[in-house]
Order: structure tokens, then sequence, then C-alpha cells
């Protein structure tokens, strides 16, 4: 008997999972799935939760559905460990026999350490990436010589016609289980089963403003809410309308709302795409179903930036010769509790601290007030959004502070948003700022 371990990290799915799939076909008669929770006390180097309420809560929903797909297989019930990977994954190998981890590979330097302990430990780690739309190898163009800005990389890309793979169905029967000693269990704060830790309720997800209400049945965490959303998106012919909506700040349908999902690896992009091609031969194309590949382009490419650079997307200058940023701890605590005294701004904190979600256009609007007008340090931003975002993305989140702070691949050298300006432009009734209660 041999064992495999297969560590699930940003992929919580079972369609369209390569590192899964490379498990299974190992030679391993034997499986054993395991995620390994974040402690809920863990800190930043800012002072506060790594891992906040709403993104904990949301990933919850999609283990609890894991769970329930993997018992229906016959396959062991995904493990959930209140321990850090280092620490359950060596023990639970050396339990049932195993010496192979296989997991996804995920570019930065968080999860690269992750993996390296694991290595140090002894543990042969298989890391499959699959979290992009294309992937990396089929690039015109090595790693280190990626386009320093996102218009060419996309023209390369479009010129050369690369598309991407097929996404793979999810599988139909996995292995069995090992014996884990339930001393072993004890040890890694585990148990087996659909019923095993309690994992946490929505905190205030379905709040009635919520442009995103995850507590709620259409936006569940789960892969089949996931795959659900992506039918109905579609069935509405909601993406000829995607490019003229995008800049809204409130109400579900004004985005597509694959960002949570993509997040927590729920739904496959390569999924989505294959949805929306198919909805084009059946509807047509337009600028709305374009862009809509336009900005799985820019998710690829923040990921095919960490490839190249990783680390030092994470310095204080980051990819610039600029000077290290300024901190201003007063300004930056008023702009986490929505106090600046802006009202569009103040809106915005509101209703990511109340809901875990924002618009990308308020993204961008709150991150400059906090660089620019708060002299702010961006990193502490990029940190206040790890915690409070519903969507976090490590690749997404840290590439996108880089790019306003000018820090990063923006040919500009930076970009600063007028809030009073932005304000005018999309909320000109004020009605987003009187949802919470700034104007």
């Amino acid at each position: 008997m041999s064992t495999v371990l297969f560590w699930f990290r940003n992929d919580l799915r079972l369609h369209d999972q390569p590192a899964l799939r490379a498990a299974l076909t190992s030679g391993a008669t034997h499986l054993l799935p395991v995620v390994c929770l974040p402690a809920p006390d863990e800190r930043t180097p800012w002072g506060f939760a790594r891992v906040g309420a709403h993104r904990r809560a949301f990933t919850a929903a999609a283990l609890r559905s894991l769970q329930v797909q993997m018992s229906a297989l016959g396959n062991p019930p995904l493990l959930i460990c209140q321990a850090p990977p280092a620490i359950a994954l060596p023990q639970l190998a050396q339990a049932v026999g195993a010496t192979t981890v296989v997991c996804e590979d995920i570019a930065a330097p968080y999860e690269q350490a992750e993996v390296a302990a694991l290595r140090a430990a002894g543990l042969q780690v298989r890391t499959v990436w699959h979290s992009s739309l294309l992937p990396p190898a089929r690039m015109p163009w090595a790693v280190d010589q990626l386009p320093g800005v996102f218009t060419s990389f996309r023209q390369k890309v479009e010129r050369a016609g690369i598309t991407p793979a097929t996404p793979l169905p999810a599988p139909t029967q996995l292995l069995p289980p090992p014996d884990v000693p339930a001393s072993v269990l004890q040890a890694v704060g585990a148990e087996q089963g659909a019923a095993s830790i309690q994992l946490p309720a929505p905190p205030q997800g379905s709040d009635a403003r919520s442009s995103f209400p995850y507590g709620t049945p259409g936006c569940d965490g789960s892969e089949a809410a996931a795959l659900a959303h992506l039918a109905q998106y579609l069935a509405r012919k909601l993406p000829h309308s995607y490019k003229d909506t995008r800049n809204g700040l409130t109400g579900l349908d004004y985005s597509s709302k694959f960002s949570p999902w993509l997040a927590t690896g729920a739904l496959s992009p390569r999924q989505i795409y294959a949805d929306l091609k198919a909805f084009e031969r059946d509807h047509g194309a337009n600028d709305g179903t374009y862009w809509l590949w336009f900005e799985l382009l820019w998710r690829d490419y923040f990921r095919l930036l960490h490839l190249q650079y990783g680390a030092a997307l994470y310095r204080a200058r980051g990819l610039s010769e600029l000077p290290p940023a300024p901190h201003n701890p007063r300004g930056f605590d008023r702009w986490c509790r929505g106090d600046t005294g802006q009202p569009l701004v103040d809106a915005a904190m509101r209703e990511l601290a109340a809901t875990g979600y924002l618009s990308n256009r308020l993204r961008q609007v709150v991150a400059s007030y906090l660089i620019y007008d708060l002299r702010g340090d961006w990193r502490a931003g990029a940190a206040w959004f790890e915690s409070q975002l519903v969507d976090y993305d490590v690749y997404s989140n840290q590439a996108n502070w880089l790019y306003i702070a000018g820090r990063g691949t923006d040919p500009r050298g930076g970009r600063r948003f007028n809030p009073i300006k932005q304000a005018q432009d999309h909320d000109a009734d004020g009605s987003y700022r009187r949802l919470w209660g700034t104007a």
C-alpha cells in the first residue's frame, strides 16, 4: 500500500483539477486529501488578522462542499487541519507511510515558503501550476522575458493565437483512504468527515446593501454555487453588457462576480473561458464578451509577474527605484475605519468592512487615496485588503497595489484618482454615498 497526500490550497474544486489528477495518477493506491487552515489569531506585520471573518466564512462554505462531494465519491472525507502545513503534513505523512505531497503551485513568497518547509522536512512535494487561464509553458517567451507592459503582453498572446486547454471533467472515482490514527488527528487539530471541525458561518455577508451577499444561496462559496452563478450569468446574456456596466458601484449584476470563486479556486478560469466561447458561438461576440477575456488576461499577467519577479514584488520599493513609501499610522487607521472625511472613500471603506467586497473602481479610488492623499504605505493597504476581502487573490492584490503606487509595471508610473471627480462620474446622484451613510 502507498499513500499520496493531496494538499488543497487555492483550488477548492473537483472540476478542472490538474493537481488532483496528478495525485490520482501518481501510482499511489491510497489518497489522503488535506486542507490546512490558518489560525484565527494569525496576524500580519501590520497587526491585524491575516484572514478576516469574511474570507474565512466564504472559504468554509467551499470546504463544506468539498467534504460532501468527496464523500459521495467514496473517497476519504476531506481532512481539515487546524495547524500549519509545515506541522500537519509531515506528521500525517509519517503516520500513513507517505513520502509525497501533491499540491497547487503558488508563486508568492509566503506560499513558496510553505512548500520549502515541507521539502526541508524530508517530503517530496510535486507542485502543479493550474491557477492561470493560459499555461506559462505555452507563452512565446521565457519566464524572465515577460513583456513589461500588459498591453504588449495581451497583443503578443492574441497574435500568437494562444488559447486555454479544455477544462478537465471532475473525477468520477477517487482512491480509497488510508487509516489515520486518532492520536495523529488530535495532534494536528483535525477530524475526518462532513461533521468534522465547526467552520464559521457568515458574519455580515448577507448585508442587504452588499454587492456580493456571500451568505445567501446564490453567492454561497461552494463549487456548485460557482458553476450555477456562471451558468445564470451567461443565460441572462450579461456578458454582452459587461463592458458598459463594469464600473458600477452597487448591485450583483454590474460585474461578473467571478472573482470570489476564482480566489478560492471553487471556479476554474478555463471553465469560464470554455463556457464564454460557447456563449459567443450561440449568441454572438461583442465588446462585453471580449472584455471578460481581457480581464482574465490581466489576472494571468499578474501571475506571470510573480513567476518573473517573486519576492521583489513585496519589497517596499517594489520593482521601482523609488524610496521606501512613507507611512501615516493615524491616517491609515482613519482610512481603515472609513473616517477620513472624504465621502466616497469613507463609503467604500465602510462597505469593505461590512461585506468583504468592493467594486474594482472603488478599490482603485481608495488605494490611490491612501497612497497619495494620506501619504500612506501601499503595503499596509495591501495587507488590509488581504485581511478584509472575500475575494482576496495574492497575485492580483499585490500587483494592483504596486500598479497604483507606481512601483509595478504601470507605464504611467502610478495612478492617482481624484475622489471628487470619481464621485461625479460614478455616483452623480450620491446614492452610493447615502447607502453607506457618508452623504
